[in-house]
C-alpha cells in the first residue's frame, strides 16, 4: 500500500512540475538584450506603453506582452542623453509573430543607425 500512495504522489508530482512557462500565454511576450557598447536609459517599442529602463551594456529586460508584434518594429533608445530611432515604414506583407517569448537583440551602429535582430526564445 505504501509503494502505491509513493508512487501516486510522485506521477503526480511529474505531471504538475511538467508545466511549460508558454502554455498558458494568450499574447507575444518580447525581452529587449542590449548587444551595444553603452547602457539604454529608456527602450520604447512600438508605442509609449511598451518601455524598458536600464538595460546595460549585454543584459536582458524582463518580458513585456504585446497583442500584436512584427519580427521588426518602431524601436526608440534613448542612450548617453542621444535618441536613436529605428522607424519601420510599414508591414506589408509581414506576417505578425505567434504567441510565444521572443527578444529583440538590440544595437548601435558605428553611424547610430538601430541594429535589430530578432531571436525565439
Amino acid at each position: 500500500m505504501k509503494k502505491q500512495i509513493v508512487f501516486l504522489v510522485l506521477v503526480f508530482i511529474a505531471i504538475v512540475g511538467c508545466t511549460d512557462r508558454d502554455d498558458k500565454l494568450s499574447k507575444v511576450n518580447l525581452r529587449i538584450k542590449n548587444t551595444s557598447t553603452v547602457n539604454f536609459d529608456e527602450v520604447t517599442v512600438v508605442s509609449s506603453e511598451n518601455v524598458y529602463s536600464n538595460i546595460s551594456v549585454d543584459s536582458y529586460s524582463d518580458y513585456l506582452e504585446f497583442d500584436e508584434l512584427y519580427s521588426y518594429a518602431y524601436v526608440q533608445i534613448l542612450a548617453d542623453g542621444e535618441t536613436y530611432t529605428l522607424q519601420p515604414i510599414d508591414f506589408v506583407g509581414e506576417t505578425p509573430l505567434s504567441v510565444g517569448f521572443y527578444t529583440y537583440e538590440l544595437g548601435i551602429d558605428a553611424i547610430g543607425n538601430v541594429v535589430l535582430n530578432l531571436k525565439v526564445d
